[in-house]
């Protein structure tokens, strides 16, 4: 998608920006090295060595704030968004109809932004040259901004997972809260306008997913389910997602909201099943682009 490619630049330069570090890092030990006996010199370059990479650090990290703060102006600025077709929007969505060939599957986490576990996630995805669709809770966000703007700088859709993740009923004022309010922050966070939401649960009649049915969000479920929530052993998490998967199908992970070690566990294996069955990993929104496709050309042949 043109929108995804738009968000892989700044990645590059903080790796560039990141072994610049290093050489500079190195180079600045050397030089730094005292003319002393072994016992002596080897004291000193121990001292040396510790406050060089705490300087080199330091630095790192304010490279980074300086171009995540850039890139996320520039994404205010272009409002960007995921196009979801009319014919998605206000729908809730269990898995895509497509035609038959089109061995697709979208790998979907909840309830992050989480400390350790998120960035996890996003180095096991990367290793794969996979993006991924997360949903985040509106609080997790507020607390962990870098992340979800990492998730979004590195290719990933970030969508709506309401603002507490409740489960009670919601009148329309209270729904209009949790999910706005989400909305708005993921804006502020990342300069993305999401038309993607996912209710707590999945639960369908408490009053969530008809607010966000009326201001046209794709309303996205799963096919298959992990349940790695309730902390099964990994093997049995794995078949969870594996036996239950289709084409066209949307898997429900986690990446925050708990100890989620063995999705992490999981996930290079489940990615590695699905590769050798010969899927091909999307975005939410690439599904259903594709959807509406092979809806308009049954559409064309009727």
């Amino acid at each position: 998608m043109e929108n995804n490619k738009s968000f892989l630049w700044p990645e590059g330069i903080l790796i560039a920006l990141l072994a610049l570090g290093g050489v500079f890092s190195l180079a600045f030990m050397t030089l730094l090295r005292p003319n002393t006996s072994e016992a002596q010199n080897r004291q000193s370059i121990n001292i040396k060595d510790v406050a060089a990479n705490v300087g080199t650090q330091q630095r790192i990290q304010i490279l980074k704030a300086a171009m995540l703060t850039i890139w996320q102006q520039e994404a205010q600025v272009k409002g960007l968004s995921y196009p979801i077709p009319s014919s998605s929007q206000g729908v809730i969505i269990n898995a895509a109809k497509l035609t038959q060939g089109k061995k697709v599957i979208a790998l979907t986490f909840d309830d992050g932004p989480w400390p350790q576990t998120t960035e996890q996630v996003l180095d096991i995805l990367r290793a794969n040259n996979i993006k991924g669709t997360f949903f985040v809770i509106g609080q997790n966000l507020k607390n962990y901004p870098e992340l979800g703007r990492q998730i979004v700088v590195q290719g990933h859709v970030i969508a709506n997972h309401t603002w507490h993740h409740w489960y009670h009923f919601f009148n329309q004022q209270a729904a209009a809260f949790e999910i706005d309010r989400t909305a708005d922050l993921i804006y502020q966070v990342t300069g993305v306008k999401t038309n993607l939401f996912r209710p707590p649960g999945g639960i369908l009649h408490n009053g969530l997913v008809a607010y966000a049915k009326g201001q046209k969000y794709a309303v996205v479920i799963w096919s298959a389910d992990s349940t790695d929530y309730k902390l099964p052993a990994v093997p049995k998490l794995i078949n969870n997602v594996i036996k239950d998967s289709k084409p066209g199908g949307i898997v429900l992970m986690h990446d925050g909201g708990g100890n989620r070690s063995r999705t992490i566990q999981a996930l290079p294996e489940i990615i590695s099943n699905f590769k050798k069955q010969g899927y091909r990993f999307v975005t939410i929104p690439e599904l259903l682009e594709m959807q509406d496709a092979d809806q308009k050309l049954l559409g064309q042949k009727k």
